[in-house]
């Protein structure tokens, strides 16, 4: 059975996608500041967390914090040729 599609029926489905997205832009709104709060008080405590750790060593301690890197070269790139323009 061939089924074609009515005008009807667009309509329908356009009106019933429009109020989904009132419906979700509303809740969204009503919600928002909540989440937002709460992200902000996590990373806020995150913070405070890596502040502390920070500053838990006592006055005149020495830290030395020693990262490798080394530094690799590539001398493999290729040689440099210098061009001119001609007109």
């Amino acid at each position: 059975m061939i089924q074609t599609a009515s005008l009807i029926g667009l309509i329908k489905t356009l009106l019933i996608l429009f109020l989904i997205y009132t419906i979700l832009k509303y809740i969204i709104r009503l919600f928002a500041p909540f989440i937002i709060s709460s992200l902000v008080r996590k990373m806020s405590r995150k913070f405070d967390k890596s502040q502390h750790d920070s500053t838990q060593y006592d006055v005149g301690e020495v830290f030395i914090d020693k990262s490798i890197t080394k530094n690799k070269s590539n001398n493999d790139l290729g040689d440099y040729v210098d061009y001119e323009e001609i007109d």
